[in-house]
């Protein structure tokens, strides 16, 4: 089908740019218009999981189902202890519906041993159970035991929940109409705690949250955060040295960080964990919501989308905007991520004209397919505006090829020849200027990239200043071609907008900076050498030997404009974010020992390749 292209100039869909959105002048009282029950639903093997129902308190109409399962807490807990909001915004609260909330098997109150990323089991038998079954027989018990129920239901969820909303789509409910994964777990050797084999080691300290399990339901947390002797967290893993030197901060009894130790190789673990190779035969119609700088889950949102538009008939949408983590859920009026400014209101928009839509249209309306909604809306990021199409990747795009060409050009002719620069574990190159100790980095995802560009052990390569507009939608892909006299490397690359010397600043500029030049990030992925040919099966490099990386970035939708440069940066560290490569080839970087860091030095030849996918 051939794609359209709209540009969304707030009249269209999103409705979302200088609004003017009213002021509530009374602040809305959940407990005034709903009711709540909290109730233990029994699954197919005896195991009983709290559920939280809140219920409009006007009986007189039917109402759908909204159902959120989160590993999270579906606290308060107790009758008399109310959510300030419930639902997936404000609107769908205000309007009515039946909102629900469940501790998945073996969280919070619920019953059951928990299984971070629980595998599918196609073809169950007797009481065999997974996350599809539990997901189906609470379904079965609400639309059965709820008051006031018009026998649709719905379920969304962000982060992890967002994983159980996908996982909600295998084996469904008949009852079951409209879902919407938002920052979906895709996979977790690909999503947050790994990203093409390296291991994200900004993430290390959540590992208290999904690593230690209870043994009984509780209503106050089991875990405990590790309490660090220094705040900045550069320092502080520099400091600590090897992976196995962490060992003293978590023992055995914290299964994940065991399991993450265990399985460092994409090996059937990992590989049974991943969700999207099943989503087959999907039919609740469905909408992947995802956010462009989401640093935790930007692989899932893609892959789910794509995965269940290649295998499935239903109907499905993807909606991907200017938002870190989760931040389409929220109602700050300016949306920025980091010092980069996209736009007023665009999440209270989405919210309104969008999300609203979506599950309205399947659980109170005709339910046939006809939302109004586009198939692919999606923010551009230079341009700073809402796009629609009919397909993604667009059918417009066309592939141009750059080369990572010598004097440190981005050309589209190749060159002979090779860069090189030298990488040392003792001092590898920093992620962020930044140096707090975070759980979730986010800011990063558009930060300013000179302090990087500045260094030896990075190697930059850009054009001129742009004669014409240039729009990327879709696939990133670098070719690199690389040598190294180590037998391991990391190899890391970053798109950058570098933007004229007239730029302004913002009120998000950071006091430091000026939007003057800044080298803003638009999209960056790593790919741990070992794993270049094949995820489960590590090899070395041979020393000095060309050797080709490939590695794919996610899919932007970003203008490139006029006046501004297309830059890349290839370099081999980037650090704390992931872990440290020792670059000498061992079976297990989690048990390497000191000994096995060594400083190494990374050749990049100048028929090495950047593909864009070019919107005409």
């Amino acid at each position: 089908m051939r794609s359209v292209r709209f540009i969304l100039l707030g009249a269209l869909v999103f409705l979302s740019c200088n609004t003017g959105f009213p002021q509530e002048t009374k602040p809305y009282d959940v407990k005034e218009h709903y009711t709540k029950q909290e109730v233990d639903i029994v699954m197919r093997d005896g195991v009983k999981l709290h559920t939280t129902i809140y219920s409009p308190k006007d009986t007189t109409k039917e109402y759908p189902i909204l159902m959120q399962r989160t590993p999270y807490s579906s606290k308060p807990y107790g009758k008399d202890e109310f959510r300030s909001k419930v639902g997936p915004n404000e609107f769908l609260m205000k309007e009515g519906n039946i909102v629900v909330y469940q501790d998945v098997r073996g969280r919070w109150m619920s019953e059951g041993v928990y299984d971070n990323m629980r595998a599918y089991i196609p073809n169950k038998k007797g009481k065999q159970f997974d996350e599809a079954s539990d997901t189906y027989d609470t379904i079965d018990w609400l639309v059965k035991n709820v008051a006031n129920t018009n026998g649709r239901v719905g379920i969304w969820g962000i982060s992890y929940p967002g994983f159980y909303s996908t996982y909600s789509l295998l084996d469904s409910h008949p009852a079951l109409k409209a879902v919407s994964p938002q920052a979906c777990i895709g996979d977790f050797f690909f999503d947050d705690f790994h990203h093409n084999g390296a291991y994200l080691l900004s993430y290390w300290r959540v590992t208290a949250l999904f690593g230690h399990e209870k043994t009984k339901p509780v209503s106050e947390p089991w875990y405990k955060f590790t309490e660090l002797p220094s705040k900045d967290q550069y320092q502080f893993f520099l400091d600590a040295g090897p992976l196995q030197n962490l060992d003293k901060y978590y023992k055995e009894d914290n299964v994940f960080w065991t399991q993450l130790k265990e399985h460092p190789n994409y090996d059937e673990f990992w590989q049974k964990r991943g969700i999207i190779q099943h989503l087959k035969k999907v039919k609740p119609a469905v909408m992947v919501v995802g956010g462009l700088f989401d640093a935790e889950d930007l692989y899932g949102p893609f892959e789910t989308y794509e995965n269940i538009e290649k295998k499935s008939d239903n109907y499905n949408i993807m909606v991907f905007g200017p938002w870190s983590h989760g931040d389409w859920a929220r109602t700050k009026k300016r949306q920025a991520v980091g010092n980069v400014y996209f736009g007023d209101d665009l999440s209270r928009g989405f919210q309104k004209n969008v999300e609203t839509t979506f599950f309205n249209h399947f659980l109170k309306g005709e339910a046939n397919g006809k939302t109004g909604l586009p198939e692919i809306q999606i923010f551009d990021t230079g341009k700073k505006e809402w796009n629609s199409f009919e397909s993604w990747p667009p059918a417009t795009v066309e592939k141009k090829m750059f080369y990572l060409s010598k004097d440190d050009v981005l050309s589209n002719k190749t060159g002979t020849g090779y860069s090189e620069f030298t990488s040392d574990p003792k001092k590898p190159v920093p992620y962020s200027e930044d140096v707090k100790m975070v759980f979730t980095p986010r800011k990063y995802m558009t930060d300013d990239q000179r302090f990087a560009a500045r260094r030896p052990d990075v190697l930059v390569f850009e054009t001129s200043d742009l004669t014409e507009d240039i729009t990327l939608s879709g696939e990133v892909l670098a070719k690199l071609k690389v040598a190294t006299t180590g037998t391991d490397a990391d190899w890391i690359i970053k798109l950058v907008d570098v933007y004229p010397d007239d730029a302004t600043d913002t009120q998000e500029t950071q006091d430091h900076l000026k939007m003057s030049n800044y080298h803003m990030m638009v999209r960056s992925e790593v790919m741990r050498g070992r794993f270049r040919n094949d995820f489960s099966k590590p090899e070395p490099f041979i020393a000095n030997k060309k050797t080709n990386v490939n590695i794919k970035l996610q899919d932007i939708h970003h203008t490139f404009k006029k006046g501004h440069k297309i830059q890349i940066q290839v370099q081999s560290t980037w650090f704390p974010l992931i872990d440290l490569n020792p670059q000498t080839f061992v079976p297990n970087i989690f048990k390497a020992d000191s000994s096995d860091f060594t400083k190494q030095t990374h050749k990049v030849y100048h028929d090495s390749t950047v593909e864009f996918s070019v919107l005409k």
